[in-house]
């Protein structure tokens, strides 16, 4: 029997008591003086006063309760071929002495460090280094090309710049040192100093005076004790784009996330001290962060880093070698790695191939996830799927099924229930709540749980306008979604994907739900495209699993009829175009608004985290077929 509405009352009724209570489950250095701090609102507090170290609950804590020779972290890489594994006792001791290399540097409390690394254990023994010390970490994802990362030295002013001399991509070696350079001649603050680790695949030259080699810098025999840090201080900065293209610097303090985090490892994903817990996504993201990193170490698990994809290192069964080599318990990762895994393995061969008996339950998050792609992720895996949702600003869930609160009934469709902490409303333009089952402005009311942001770095009128000038009283989350009648959310797509056709607002990530239940589709997108008549009017995107071979015009004659079956001619859904593949982030979010600019032919800014630019010709020459993308028209360099 499920404990949730108990358990969701209570955050709602009294959150104070609330979370002091799960605040006793981590260690403080000195006890906070008050839960929530609101007299500053809407620049809330949570435990000030507090004394804490977000390294110490990671590892230190574990050591010397006894889990020391527990495993704590796995890399495992198929495209270095290396597998290392590291106890508690090993990576604390090895991030001890990372820090004590650092302090060597001069970077002490408060200063800004830049991680630009790929998936390897240095990266995670970095960024717990830097909260060791109460060094504020940014991580920058390694795919960014130099201009992002000199936009994020520019607003960070960081002292030190981690690095590494290669990233590992399927058949290539991605050079990161002329990454680095340009990306500090680009920038006017210039770091005293760049750390760069020297991979076997690839050896960087090192500029005299300014750049240092990880192993001579680490080999002094130095180690760091962890530094008591206020609750309310700073632990990370991570940058997520704005719409202005400067990308904002969300803030996350050491008390509320650790407590938070600690808090959903038991109750959202319900894993337990001691399971393995594996979190499929990059450092360089809020996932990798919060659950990659942080949650799983403070909850005392084995947390693993894989540097690899989904199909093609070596093939479509790579997630399922992971889960039966390493007994991994619970998987989280995106909708759009089980899509490519389905259109590579339609049938689930690769997953009959390994042994999964310790395998407990799938989550999926990071954008909408179709029903069909659940269904056939629940069917082949057998068992329970959860879609959950939230945001890099949040920093953990929004909406979920909590596992370990005993699970609710799973609705295709829908991220179940708002987790315990969050009071999620739904809005009209003008701030009033609409009814159950009408599609809103998803807000939340204040004040935000622990672990969400309390600002943006250096900018605390951005962070209002852009999330709680709005609706005051509420976070923004610019998504838009409905409650229906059993309290269920559905996030059906940001604010700006709600197209008007003829008057009607209706939901693109509605029409795409309907495509995605065609058996010979993939995936797919619907974006809206100006039309004189009605406004705007949708079209579709749609790539095909593998192994189809039907004529295309016949595929696309059946999406246009069950649109209008399921949704209603007055969805006007009427052209749809068969791609080989969709634009992509390396983070796997469809660029719905880049597609859509090309589509109208107005100018665009190819997105600096897009896979493959290739992929925009691609598109664009398909969407002529359909009587759009006039001009090619990108802004600024390919």
């Amino acid at each position: 029997m499920s404990r949730y509405d108990a358990v969701y009352a209570r955050s709602i009724q009294d959150p104070e008591g609330f979370w002091a209570e799960a605040a006793n489950d981590v260690h403080w250095f000195r006890r906070w003086d008050r839960v929530l701090d609101r007299s500053r609102a809407p620049f809330d507090r949570w435990f000030v006063g507090g004394k804490t170290n977000s390294c110490y609950n990671a590892l230190d804590l574990h050591v010397e309760r006894g889990r020391g020779e527990q495993l704590a972290l796995i890399y495992d890489s198929p495209l270095a071929n290396v597998v290392r594994s590291f106890t508690y006792r090993e990576l604390r001791d090895e991030v001890a002495r990372v820090a004590g290399g650092l302090t060597s540097l001069g970077v002490g409390q408060g200063d800004r460090v830049i991680i630009y690394m790929p998936m390897i254990p240095e990266a995670v023994m970095a960024m717990l280094a830097c909260a060791r010390i109460g060094a504020i970490h940014s991580v920058v994802f390694g795919g960014f090309a130099a201009p992002e990362l000199a936009k994020r030295i520019d607003d960070a002013k960081p002292k030190l710049v981690i690095s590494a001399s290669c990233g590992l991509e399927p058949g290539k070696v991605i050079a990161y040192k002329p990454l680095v350079d340009e990306a500090i001649e680009l920038s006017a603050a210039k770091p005293q100093t760049c750390l760069f680790l020297q991979r076997p695949q690839m050896q960087a030259a090192l500029k005299l005076g300014r750049d240092r080699d990880w192993n001579d810098v680490m080999s002094g025999g130095r180690s760091a004790d962890c530094v008591p840090l206020e609750a309310t201080d700073p632990l990370y900065i991570l940058y997520t784009s704005g719409t202005t293209g400067h990308p904002k610097g969300v803030v996350r303090d050491n008390g509320g996330h650790l407590v938070a985090l600690k808090w959903s490892m038991k109750n959202v994903y319900g894993v337990d001290p001691g399971e393995v817990y594996w979190a499929a996504s990059d450092i360089g993201w809020v996932v990798g962060h919060s659950y990659i990193v942080y949650a799983p170490l403070f909850h005392g698990c084995t947390t693993i880093l894989y540097e690899g994809k989904p199909v093609g290192t070596p093939d479509p069964g790579a997630f399922w070698r992971v889960i039966s080599q390493h007994g991994v318990r619970a998987l989280f990762t995106a909708p759009t790695a089980f899509r490519a895994i389905k259109r590579d393995d339609p049938k689930g061969e690769h997953i009959r191939r390994y042994d999964l008996r310790e395998f407990r339950t799938l989550f999926l998050a990071g954008e909408r996830c179709d029903p069909d792609t659940l269904l056939w992720a629940q069917e082949k895996l057998a068992v329970p799927v959860i879609d959950h949702w939230w945001q890099t600003e949040t920093g953990w869930p929004i909406g979920a099924n909590c596992v370990g609160l005993g699970m609710l009934p799973v609705k295709p469709g829908s991220c179940t229930k708002p987790v315990p902490g969050y009071d999620v409303r739904f809005l009209d333009n003008n701030g009033r709540e609409v009814p159950d089952g009408q599609l809103g402005n998803v807000v939340i009311r204040l004040p935000l749980p622990p672990g969400c942001l309390p600002t943006l770095w250096k900018a605390d009128s951005e962070y209002e306008k852009w999330y709680l000038s709005s609706y005051p009283g509420y976070y923004k989350t610019a998504d838009a979604g409905f409650r229906d009648l059993d309290g269920y959310i559905s996030i059906m797509s940001r604010t700006d994907d709600i197209i008007n056709v003829a008057g009607h607002r209706l939901s693109t990530g509605a029409m795409e739900e309907v495509l995605a239940s065609h058996p010979d589709i993939a995936e797919c997108a619907v974006i809206g495209v100006a039309d004189a008549l009605k406004g705007e009017v949708p079209i579709g995107l749609v790539v095909l699993k593998s192994g189809v071979v039907r004529e295309h015009k016949d595929i696309v004659s059946e999406l246009i009829q069950i649109v209008r079956d399921r949704v209603g001619p007055v969805a006007s859904f009427k052209k749809a175009t068969i791609v080989k593949r969709l634009p992509k982030t390396r983070s796997g979010k469809i660029v719905r608004g880049t597609i859509k600019k090309i589509a109208e032919g107005t100018e665009y800014i190819i997105p600096p985290t897009i896979d493959d630019p290739a992929t925009l010709d691609e598109i664009s020459a398909s969407l002529k077929t359909l009587g759009y993308a006039p001009v090619m028209a990108p802004a600024g360099p390919r």
